[in-house]
């Protein structure tokens, strides 16, 4: 109502004090009433008083806001005020504050419990230090998660001197990456050797400092990991093996079916003859070389560059690959061997991915009706393509990126390792493997040489 207003009651007071002075002026110039003079002083005074405390508590009130505001007190209750005071606008946004302050606090608490009760849960442990302190003595533990007590095998303590105390390794290899990184650690855990990937993180939060360690035991992933490992590096090298042994077997029994019942070779015979063998011969050293380098060092080896003409490379995988894709049914094209454009590579391990690509091209077209491979070359700008281009089934989009990792495949009887190697050794010649597929009409796959 009108009447319990602030301005109401504030220039109703006013008038009154206003009033009673100018009548206590009156009296005490104008007559020598002076029990009338000190009744109107009392009343003077009196108004004066309450208008002081009437103006006082409203700032009262402002101030245990503020207080319950600093303080997170939800306790306080305007609701009274906002019906019957003097600003009702005024206290009622005064509880809305006071409410919106208690469900931010009380949603911050939800979501402290709800992540607390993560890392509860996770098999990763968890110690959160808190470093305000400058003592070391005083460097107390924030969190301490299930995880970490069960991994250290330690209850969860309150101080980090405590820790130190009792696992004095942890805490030496925490030390030296305590402004933040990662390390591998190895400790002996109640007769047990663990192995744990640790990662040290420093923070600073609304003025505060603290670190957090996160760490799990890798022991078993390293293991399982070894193995695969293993399994796959037999994959390798059989896949390898096989890719090179391949063209080679056809190769032999070109040669068989050329000797086989006949006593004398004409000459064309018998340069046909001395090709292919040196052929079988350069493959078979280039294949025991490559298995003899992965085994030793279980990694590419080091390309021996040297100089060797476009022509020169696409004629030796010409004679080493026609005849194991005749067997096939394939019809290989390998264009421009008489090209005297030189380029600084390593030609065992170049052939090695010359091999790789035209195996998967003739295992592409198999299920075509005309299956066909070609095999040429471009120059473009600074830039050398050898191109390796079927007609087969190609790749489609979302695979054209997978394709070269590691042991994925999409051939039934595939390693998934043919590729891998092949962009690894493009690589290390300062390289790449590009490939454009549109599949079941054109796929090629380039080599791509750096040429000045």
């Amino acid at each position: 109502m009108f009447y319990k207003r602030f301005t109401f009651r504030l220039i109703f007071r006013l008038l009154v004090i206003n009033l009673l002075g100018y009548l206590l002026y009156y009296l005490i110039s104008n007559t020598q009433l002076w029990f009338t003079i000190a009744g109107t002083a009392f009343l003077l005074l009196g108004a004066i008083i309450s208008l002081y405390y009437y103006i006082n508590e409203i700032r009262s009130d402002i101030k245990r806001f503020i207080l319950a505001v600093k303080t997170r007190d939800h306790t306080l209750n305007f609701k009274n005020k906002a019906t019957k005071g003097s600003f009702p606008e005024l206290y009622e946004s005064f509880g809305e504050i006071l409410q919106v302050h208690k469900q931010i606090r009380l949603e911050q608490e939800a979501m402290f419990q709800l992540i607390k009760t993560i890392l509860e849960q996770v098999p990763v442990g968890v110690i959160v230090i808190n470093n305000t302190e400058t003592a070391e003595e005083s460097e107390e533990i924030a969190f301490f998660n299930q995880a970490a007590s069960n991994l250290l095998g330690i209850p969860a303590y309150k101080y980090w001197h405590r820790l130190k105390q009792h696992l004095p390794a942890f805490a030496s290899e925490i030390a030296q990456i305590l402004q933040g990184g990662k390390r591998f650690l190895e400790l002996k855990i109640q007769d047990k050797l663990i192995q744990l990937s640790t990662e040290v993180i420093p923070l600073n939060l609304y003025g505060k400092n603290y670190t957090i360690i996160s760490f799990q035991n890798i022991k078993d992933e390293i293991e399982q990991k070894e193995t695969e490992a293993w399994n796959r590096l037999i994959g390798v090298i059989s896949h390898e093996i096989l890719n090179s042994i391949t063209p080679i077997s056809s190769l032999s029994d070109t040669i068989n079916s050329m000797v086989s019942d006949k006593e004398n070779l004409d000459v064309s015979e018998m340069d046909d003859l001395k090709t292919a063998l040196q052929t079988i011969k350069r493959r078979s050293a280039g294949l025991l070389d490559f298995v003899k380098d992965y085994r030793l060092i279980a990694e590419l080896p080091t390309p021996n560059l040297e100089s060797h003409t476009i022509g020169e490379i696409l004629k030796h995988i010409k004679v080493l690959m026609q005849p194991f894709a005749r067997v096939k049914n394939v019809v290989l094209d390998v264009e421009q061997t008489s090209s005297k454009i030189t380029v600084q590579l390593d030609l065992k391990l170049i052939e090695q991915v010359l091999i790789n690509l035209i195996t998967n091209s003739i295992y592409s077209v198999e299920e075509k009706e005309n299956p066909q491979i070609s095999v040429s070359y471009r120059l473009e700008h600074t830039k050398l393509y050898i191109d390796v281009s079927d007609n087969g089934k190609g790749i489609e989009a979302a695979d054209l990126e997978k394709i070269f990792v590691p042991f994925y495949t999409t051939r039934k009887n595939g390693s998934g390792i043919g590729l891998t190697i092949s962009r690894n050794i493009m690589k290390m010649h300062r390289g790449s493997i590009e490939v454009v597929s549109e599949p079941d009409k054109l796929t090629t796959f380039s080599l791509v040489f750096n040429y000045i």
